[in-house]
C-alpha cells in the first residue's frame, strides 16, 4: 500500500441517489417555416439584388439544426436572385488549414451538397485597419470580395468572459470570419477584454464591408432551437443583447448554490470548447465569467473518444484520474491554450490511480468536518444534466426544490476490481 493509498484508505464515500432536474423544453418544430417567415422581412429582402455573390459565414460547433439553417438561408438566398457560397468561419479551428475547415463543416453535416452551393475555404485574410488600442482586424478573403456577407451562429453565454455580447453573431464576424489571424488578435490582449474587442471589430467590419444580415438561434438547455432570429446589420447589436439575455435564462444548471465535491465522468471537445461547460460547473479558465455553483473539489474522471485526446479543460478541475492522463495529446491540449493564451485549463491536476482514489481525495479535501455527510453531485458530462447522481447529505435540498423530484432509492457507488466506478 503506498503512501497515497494511506491517506485515503479511511475516507467513506456516501450513498447517492439518481435525480431528474427539469428545464423548459420550449422549441421550434418547424424550422424551415419560422426562419422563412424572418428572411422574408422587408429590411432583409430589400438588401439583395440580383447577381449578388454573397458569402456567408458558418462554423461554429455544436449548433442544432446547422445543416438546415443554412441549406434554407442559401435557398432563399438563390431565389432573390443571389449567388450565395459558404466561407468556413470558424477562427483557427481544423488545424488552422483550408482543408481542416472543409473538414469541420462536413463534420457538421454541412457540405456543397447539403446547402446547395460552393465552399471557399481559405486562411488568406485581408487587413481591414487597427481598433484605437492597436489591436489588427482582419477578414476571410472571400468574404472581403464579395456583394454581401451573411452570418449563421447560435447566441449564447460565453465560458471566459461577460458583457453585454459574448457568444453570437458580433463573435463569428470578428473571430470566425478573421480566421486565424482574427481569433489569434482579438485574443491578443486576454479575455478581460473580450467584451470591447468583440464588439469593436466586429463594428469595423460591418462599417468597412457588406454585412447584409445575421441569421440567430438561441437553444433551450436541451439543446435544440428554442428561437430564431434574422438580425439586419443595422439591429445586430441591439437585438443580440436581448438574445443573449433569453439564452442566459434558457441554460441548463446545477440547482445547488453550494457544493462540496462535483464529479463529472467525461470531459472533451464534443461537450464544450472548454471541455466541460463553466457554465454548469461554475469553473471558469478566467477571472472574468461567474455564474453556477460554488464548487470546493472538482473531479474529472475521463476523456470522451470524440475529442481525440484534447484534454482542454481539465486544469480546472482539482483531481483527475491516471487514465485521463494516460488519453491525452499534450500537443493538442497544449495547442488549445496557446492559441486562447489561457494556459490554466490544460494544466494536469493532481492525478490519483483509479475513480475511487480520485472521489475520496476530492471528500478528503473538501473542508468538512464529518466526510460522511459530504454534498455532492455527480454527472456524466455537462451536456447531460437532465439526470444526475446526487449524496445523501443533498436528499431535503432535493425534495424542496420545486425542480427536481427523486428517482431512485439510496445505493452505494459500484466499483470494479480496478478501483473505477462501474
Amino acid at each position: 500500500m503506498n503512501i497515497l493509498q494511506v491517506l485515503l484508505k479511511d475516507i467513506p464515500l456516501p450513498k447517492m441517489v439518481k435525480v431528474r432536474q427539469r428545464f423548459g423544453d420550449q422549441k421550434i418544430d418547424s424550422l424551415e417555416e419560422k426562419l422563412r417567415e424572418k428572411l422574408n422581412k422587408e429590411n432583409i429582402v430589400q438588401q439583395i439584388k440580383p447577381g449578388m455573390e454573397i458569402a456567408l459565414a458558418v462554423g461554429s460547433r455544436g449548433i442544432d439544426r446547422l445543416p438546415e439553417l443554412t441549406a434554407v438561408t442559401v435557398k432563399f438566398l438563390k431565389e432573390m436572385g443571389a449567388k450565395p457560397f459558404i466561407v468556413p468561419s470558424m477562427g483557427s479551428h481544423g488545424g488552422a488549414t483550408a482543408e481542416g475547415q472543409t473538414a469541420v463543416l462536413k463534420h457538421l453535416g454541412v457540405t456543397e451538397e447539403s446547402a446547395g452551393c460552393e465552399i471557399r475555404s481559405s486562411m488568406e485574410v485581408v487587413k481591414l485597419g487597427e481598433l484605437p488600442n492597436g489591436l489588427p482586424v482582419y477578414l476571410d478573403k472571400h468574404a472581403s470580395n464579395a456583394d454581401g456577407i451573411v452570418v449563421i451562429n447560435r447566441v449564447k453565454p460565453h465560458t471566459a468572459f461577460r458583457g453585454p455580447v459574448e457568444s453570437g453573431v458580433m463573435k463569428m464576424i470578428s473571430i470566425g470570419l478573421g480566421k486565424q489571424k482574427g481569433a489569434e488578435a482579438c485574443h491578443q490582449l486576454g479575455f478581460k477584454y473580450m467584451a470591447e474587442n468583440v464588439p469593436a471589430m466586429a463594428k469595423m467590419i460591418m462599417e468597412k464591408k457588406p454585412v447584409l444580415f445575421g441569421v440567430a438561434t438561441v437553444e433551450n438547455a436541451f439543446d435544440k432551437v428554442a428561437e430564431v432570429e434574422v438580425l439586419a446589420a443595422a439591429e445586430i447589436e441591439q437585438k443580440e443583447i436581448e438574445l443573449q439575455k433569453l439564452a442566459k435564462q434558457l441554460l441548463p444548471k446545477l440547482f445547488f448554490d453550494e457544493l462540496e465535491v462535483l464529479v463529472i465522468d467525461e470531459i472533451g471537445k464534443n461537450i464544450s470548447g472548454d471541455g466541460m461547460d463553466p457554465n454548469i460547473t461554475g469553473r471558469y479558465p478566467t477571472p472574468y465569467a461567474h455564474g453556477g455553483p460554488n464548487v470546493n473539489k472538482m473531479v474529472v474522471l475521463d476523456l470522451t473518444h470524440e475529442t481525440e485526446g484534447n484534454a482542454n479543460g481539465v486544469g480546472t478541475a482539482d483531481f483527475t484520474t491516471q487514465r485521463v492522463v494516460d488519453k491525452m495529446n499534450l500537443e493538442v491540449t497544449y495547442a488549445n491554450g496557446l492559441t486562447s493564451t489561457v494556459v490554466a485549463p490544460t494544466k494536469i491536476p493532481t492525478t490519483l490511480g483509479n475513480d475511487r482514489m480520485a472521489l475520496q481525495a476530492a471528500i478528503k479535501t473538501s473542508n468538512i468536518l464529518d466526510f460522511s455527510k459530504v454534498k455532492m453531485v455527480r454527472i456524466k458530462n455537462t451536456l447531460e444534466i437532465s439526470e444526475i447522481e446526487v449524496s445523501e447529505a443533498l436528499l431535503e435540498h432535493v425534495k424542496q426544490h420545486p425542480e427536481m423530484e427523486l428517482i431512485s432509492e439510496l445505493y452505494d457507488l459500484e466499483f470494479d476490481d480496478e478501483g473505477n466506478l462501474s
